[in-house]
């Protein structure tokens, strides 16, 4: 890969808001059957940052960007550009409410905007989710939720008080809002294929590009706007895109979390320089209470191929769901094609933010909050146990103390943290 993977390009801004042309020539203080107008604030202007604005602002004619907020003026800047390129007088962020800084994030909360983004990386989901629900404000909170136990921690009581404030908490687990992904898991959790007995899901993809590295940046900015190679910040990458295989698992198990996982995992491909301390690949068993065993890989390797298939075995029968062909069938015990998804495929990334400012608009908030924080779990357990070579039941992943937090948020020097090796990183 030549760009690293969440780059937003002019070509995929086009596409993303071309349905959208209608709705760009109203007025920034529109409103919706004489409804107020909705007040967005981004945090975190990246190429997915980007993308979430582009579709909230497409989700309703008087929603209206007021707020922006990155750890970089560049990346600020850049995003700022392309949205008031495309959206016009929709933006209204006027320097006064471009805010960079660690601390650009409370400061776009206490900007007075209703609904926050969270798309900053993964690292910071917590404390900004916390912040956001704090504050009384809606979320749209990007996938993964958290990067260790002490954050996912930390998710489910913030999940717990936007439930108890009315709040709408959307998650970017994206496949839980694809027409196909709904009615084929719904199929499954209906008793189409019996009880399930074993899932197996596959993310294997090409590693990310590296930046090219400016000689004037200090480690914790080569670290952040490098940040998929290094574990504190992603997760690393079981956790930071795998997850989305990983939460297919868990959707097909019916939220329940597994009991205890083993795994491997190691760095057998990625080159020394410029990719960090993460793993290349991961292999996991996850082992439930009624019997079932579950099972996930992936791997971010040149050169091999690509795979995001799912495979749900029950008694009655199997499930599989190739989602980027797409294709979603359910076959009998005989091996006959008995049902295939066939309906309308709208953009699942848009039908989040529809969703979302639906519920606002309406006063019926989501909470996705206990099942995006248990897929985000696994994904840590499947790192926790691949990292030390340990079998590691559930609770002791919901206890662990680890916290990747770092010992200050500033630009300046930043250990690198060696690269784990199974059977002696010890589980914390």
């Amino acid at each position: 890969m030549k760009t690293p993977r969440n780059a937003f390009t002019r070509r995929q801004f086009v596409k993303t808001t071309a349905a959208s042309a209608a709705v760009l020539s109203l007025p920034a203080w529109a409103t919706v059957s004489g409804e107020e107008r909705i007040r967005v604030g981004l945090i975190g202007c990246g190429g997915r940052g980007t993308g979430a604005a582009a579709q909230a602002l497409q989700a309703d004619p008087a929603v209206v960007l007021t707020a922006m907020g990155d750890a970089f003026t560049d990346k600020l800047a850049s995003s700022h550009g392309r949205l008031t390129e495309h959206f016009n007088d929709r933006v209204d962020v006027p320097e006064e409410r471009r805010f960079v800084g660690f601390d650009a994030y409370q400061r776009v909360i206490n900007s007075g905007v209703d609904v926050v983004l969270l798309t900053a990386p993964s690292h910071f989901r917590p404390p900004h989710l916390a912040a956001a629900i704090d504050a009384g404000k809606h979320v749209f909170c990007e996938k993964p939720m958290a990067v260790d136990a002490p954050g996912v921690r930390s998710i489910i009581a913030s999940a717990e008080t936007a439930k108890q404030k009315k709040l709408s908490l959307v998650s970017g687990f994206c496949w839980r809002y694809g027409s196909a992904e709904r009615a084929t898991f719904g199929r499954v959790l209906d008793g189409a294929i019996g009880d399930v007995t074993t899932v197996h899901t596959a993310y294997h993809g090409g590693p990310i590009q590296p930046p090219r590295r400016d000689p004037a940046w200090s480690e914790m900015e080569w670290q952040l706007r490098n940040w998929w190679h290094y574990n504190w910040v992603s997760g690393d990458h079981i956790v930071e895109q795998a997850c989305h295989s990983i939460d297919k698992l868990n959707w097909a198990m019916g939220g329940t979390p597994p009991v205890r996982a083993t795994a491997l995992g190691g760095r057998s491909a990625r080159p020394t320089e410029n990719f960090g301390n993460v793993f290349d690949n991961f292999s996991v068993i996850f082992e439930y209470a009624n019997g079932a065993r579950c099972f996930h890989s992936c791997r971010q390797i040149a050169n091999t191929p690509f795979d995001n298939t799912d495979y749900i075995i029950g008694t009655k029968g199997r499930c599989f769901i190739n989602s980027w062909a797409p294709q979603h069938d359910i076959i009998d015990s005989d091996g006959n094609i008995t049902w295939s998804y066939d309906g309308p495929r709208p953009n699942m990334y848009q039908v989040e933010h529809d969703e979302l400012f639906a519920s606002i608009r309406n006063g019926s908030p989501i909470n996705d909050g206990k099942w995006m924080a248990v897929s985000t779990m696994m994904a840590i357990l499947g790192r926790m146990a691949a990292y030390t070579g340990q079998g590691i039941t559930w609770e002791q992943a919901m206890q662990s103390k680890e916290d990747l937090t770092p010992e200050k948020y500033e630009f300046g020097d930043l250990e690198t943290a060696p690269v784990p090796v199974p059977g002696r990183t010890p589980f914390v």
